[in-house]
């Protein structure tokens, strides 16, 4: 059973119909953990977070899965897990930041400055960069970013980035040409769904500068 869901994970595009099929409901069960693990452990940021969703919306399509049921648990997954790592942080970043075989020091490097950069805005657009998304809420709760203005952006960004998975997921999933480009879309949909955010700070700096 454990080697099962080791390869789940890690293959998860492949092997969900299987985990479908074997497990039925407890299939939902396995997600909403993946989920909150990849978003609330700050050194478990390897999990595939963006493409199980999207496997996940595909096999809602199909009617296999219940796309408004992932849709409610995998947001309250994703927020959830996002609170548990800022608190973390806030209580633990001194304990595990001693450790550096639990966090990267160029990954941790890498978000530090990303919220130093975008501030508050950062747990919000990290949604949809992997690994850095796993860091970012743990440095936000070891920082001085207060809880109220980290849950606005958690809350948003949690609705959002689950959204937009499962959604294109759910649409383009079954595609022939995106099944046999999986990855690739996954990074076009990163793309595309974080663009118009960058184009937005753009502007403000442009309009200060002015």
């Amino acid at each position: 059973m454990l080697n099962t869901i080791i390869d789940f994970i890690i293959h998860c595009d492949i092997h969900i119909g299987e985990f479908i099929i074997d497990y039925g409901v407890l299939v939902y069960l396995i997600i909403f953990g993946i989920i909150f693990v990849e978003t609330g452990l700050v050194f478990m940021p390897f999990l595939p977070g963006d493409s199980l969703i999207f496997a996940a919306g595909s096999f809602a399509a199909i009617n296999a899965l219940n796309y408004f049921f992932l849709l409610i648990i995998l947001i309250i997954a994703a927020v959830l897990g996002d609170t548990v790592n800022y608190f973390i942080g806030k209580n633990f970043s001194r304990k595990i930041l001693q450790s550096k075989r639990l966090v990267k020091e160029e990954n941790l490097n890498k978000a530090k400055k990303f919220v130093d950069k975008y501030g508050g805005k950062a747990v919000f657009l990290a949604r949809f960069v992997p690994i850095i998304r796993t860091i970012v809420p743990f440095v936000a709760g070891s920082g001085e970013l207060e809880y109220k203005k980290f849950f606005k952006y958690n809350l948003i960004g949690g609705i959002t980035w689950v959204f937009v998975c499962l959604t294109t997921g759910y649409f383009f999933g079954n595609i022939p040409v995106v099944k046999n480009n999986f990855s690739i879309f996954i990074l076009a949909i990163i793309f595309i769904s974080i663009l118009p955010i960058f184009i937005g700070l753009i502007r403000t700096k442009i309009i200060k500068k002015v």
